[in-house]
């Protein structure tokens, strides 16, 4: 029996009671919109944040700390912290509007940016949002390689010893990272994500938990000695005057990236219970998800910085600042890919729903778009498969594989992503949206405060921009697509 998709759309509430007959829900488990009840807590919003917010940011962040020293890198580290967590708690009170417990549900970014803003800058904030989310799942597609062929290098190393270049190629990785993505992508919508984002967030402790680790243990050895300072690399001996600039710049673009989780906050508090008011239960799972990975961050970072000094590598479960265990370095750097994968699909399911909606109002007539075919699964019950769903989002998984594998810069490409959606979604969207719903008087001290604070924001984004172009492009100077880098 075909179930057309457009009924899963809030733009379509005239077919929810047709669809609560075909499916047999009751007022029972169906929420104040006529959809299907929401069952997520403050566990699974949590768990959404963290596998949003630890990722391949944090592989970064001991060379971010490397570059800004030990005055400024924490200073930086915990000020980006606390921005997140002060303008994630102003977007969930946007979830509804107007009245952040009683309003009408907003269910995607843009939706709240409608609501509130409206106009010009309801489709700037698709462009950003959307741009970001993409750029992030390329990002992620080149992290998760880099840690398939750190296990593969790291066992060249350990059988052949490590001045052995043991060169792998990262493409064949992409590949099958992107085959996976193909195959979890045909999940629906966020609502059926909560066990990948568990899994996820799990393996994200894991290997934020060995790297620790395996700083202390470096940290510990016997006459271990390494370079570091308040300020971060030296000019003139580890770096020109020119390059600390850039690098500091880049470092501020690349802790920006490691916090970027604002562009599905709200997709998240929209898995929510409608009791206790979502709002309450996302700020209170903002402030354990911001919590835990500022701690998590502080220690990678820190000890990284204390284990490798101002060498310390762009990616320090990959870069090889550690070599043994082996073992342990290739099982922490299994669950950095698994991590990413659940990850992936995090961020790339508003982009997922936005296309399929949007297609289901502009044809609904389409039977290849909005036709649902019930498919049973031995041991799984009944699956439903839209062919259009099929088709984009495939073709979605395998363009981003694409670009990747052009453009397979780590610190650069996360440090050009995090400076471009750090001040649009994190930090202005989320404060002109709370100045307008909170009716917030011009010119007040609140109003002085947080314009003060997005202007600081967008100067810092700017600069962190500026560090990243410069590396991509002294990248670019010497790269050759599709051949394997050494």
């Amino acid at each position: 029996m075909a179930i057309e998709l457009q009924k899963k759309n809030g733009l379509f509430m005239e077919h929810a009671s047709h669809e609560v007959m075909e499916k047999g829900y009751t007022g029972k488990n169906m929420d104040d919109d006529g959809r299907e009840k929401r069952t997520g807590t403050m566990l699974t919003a949590s768990a959404h944040i963290i596998t949003a917010v630890i990722g391949s940011g944090v592989l970064s962040l001991a060379w971010a700390i490397a570059q800004l020293g030990w005055v400024a890198g924490p200073a930086v580290l915990m000020a980006f912290s606390v921005i997140t967590w002060f303008t994630s708690t102003l977007l969930a009170d946007c979830y509804r509007s107007p009245d952040p417990i009683t309003g009408k549900r907003n269910y995607t970014y843009m939706d709240v940016v409608r609501s509130n803003l409206g106009g010009m800058r309801f489709k700037l904030c698709g462009l950003a949002q959307y741009g970001n989310l993409v750029g992030v799942t390329v990002g992620y597609t080149i992290t998760a390689s880099i840690s398939m062929v750190a296990v593969k290098r790291s066992n060249c190393f350990h059988k052949d010893g490590h001045e052995v270049h043991c060169y792998t190629s990262n493409y064949p990785f992409m590949i099958i990272f992107a085959c996976i993505q193909v195959l979890l992508s045909q999940i629906p919508n966020f609502h059926k994500l909560s066990w990948l984002s568990i899994l996820a967030a799990i393996m994200s402790f894991a290997y934020s938990t060995i790297g620790v680790g395996l700083s202390i243990a470096k940290i510990s050895e016997k006459g271990h000695h390494v370079s570091t300072t308040l300020t971060g690399v030296t000019v003139g001996i580890d770096v020109s005057g020119t390059e600390k600039i850039w690098r500091t710049f880049q470092a501020l673009g690349n802790i920006a990236f490691a916090y970027a989780y604002s562009t599905v906050l709200i997709e998240i508090q929209d898995t929510l219970k409608s009791s206790p008011p979502e709002n309450q239960v996302m700020k209170k799972s903002s402030l354990i998800g911001v919590s835990t990975t500022t701690l998590f961050y502080m220690l990678c970072g820190c000890l990284g910085y204390a284990a490798f000094g101002n060498n310390a590598p762009g990616n320090f479960l990959t870069g090889f600042g550690f070599y043994e265990p082996f073992w342990l370095i290739d099982f922490a750097n299994v669950c950095i890919a698994v991590h990413l994968i659940g990850a992936y699909q995090v961020f790339c399911q508003p982009i997922f729903g936005f296309v399929e909606n949007w297609s289901a109002l502009r044809w609904p007539e389409n039977g290849f778009i909005v036709n649902e075919y019930a498919v049973n699964i031995p041991f799984c019950g009944t699956y439903y498969i839209n062919l259009f769903r099929l088709v984009w989002r495939t073709a979605y998984v395998t363009v981003t594989a694409v670009f990747a594998m052009i453009f397979p810069f780590f610190n650069d490409f996360l440090g050009l992503i995090g400076a471009a959606s750090f001040w649009p979604l994190t930090v202005y969207f989320p404060i002109e949206m709370h100045i307008e719903q909170a009716k917030v008087p011009k010119f007040s001290s609140r109003w002085t405060w947080l314009k003060i604070l997005s202007w600081a924001c967008f100067i810092i984004s700017l600069v962190a921009a500026a560090g990243s172009v410069q590396g991509l492009v002294a990248d670019l100077k010497t790269y050759k697509p599709f051949k394997v880098q050494n």
